[in-house]
C-alpha cells in the first residue's frame, strides 16, 4: 500500500518561494509515476506537475518557469520547488501516485493521494 505525506506548505508573501515535500512509503520508483495537484475550495483538482518513472517531468503552463518537480530517490521523496509565487497559487497542494509508467494530467488516473498541504500567498 502506497502512503504519501506532504509537508512544506505555509504562508508566504507574493514573490516568495516554498518547497513542498512528499514522503512516500510502499512506493516503487520503477512502477509508480508521481505528481502534484492543487485544489481550491469548491473546485476540482488542477494538475501542476508530474514525474514519470523514467524521470521525465511535465509542468503545467500556468506554473512553467516558476515551479520545478524533482525527487530524491534514496529518500523516496518528491519535491515541488515553487518560486515567484502569486496569490493565484494559493491552494491546497496534493501529492499523488499512479501505478503507471507515465503520469497523466487527470486526477482520476491516480490511485494514491496524500492529505494535502496548504499554501497561502498574500499580496
Amino acid at each position: 500500500q502506497v502512503q504519501l505525506q506532504e509537508s512544506g506548505g505555509g504562508s508566504v508573501q507574493s514573490g516568495g518561494s516554498l518547497r513542498l515535500s512528499c514522503s512516500a512509503s510502499g512506493y516503487s520508483s520503477s512502477r509508480h509515476c508521481m505528481g502534484w495537484f492543487r485544489q481550491a475550495p469548491g473546485r476540482g483538482r488542477e494538475w501542476v506537475a508530474t514525474m514519470d518513472t523514467d524521470v521525465t517531468t511535465n509542468v503545467a503552463y500556468s506554473v512553467k518557469g516558476r515551479f520545478t518537480i524533482s525527487r530524491d530517490k534514496a529518500k523516496s521523496t518528491l519535491y515541488l520547488q515553487m518560486n515567484s509565487l502569486t496569490t493565484a497559487d494559493t491552494d491546497m497542494y496534493y501529492c499523488a501516485a499512479a501505478y503507471a509508467l507515465r503520469c497523466s494530467m487527470w486526477s482520476g488516473d491516480y490511485n494514491y493521494w496524500g492529505q494535502g498541504t496548504q499554501v497561502t500567498v498574500s499580496s
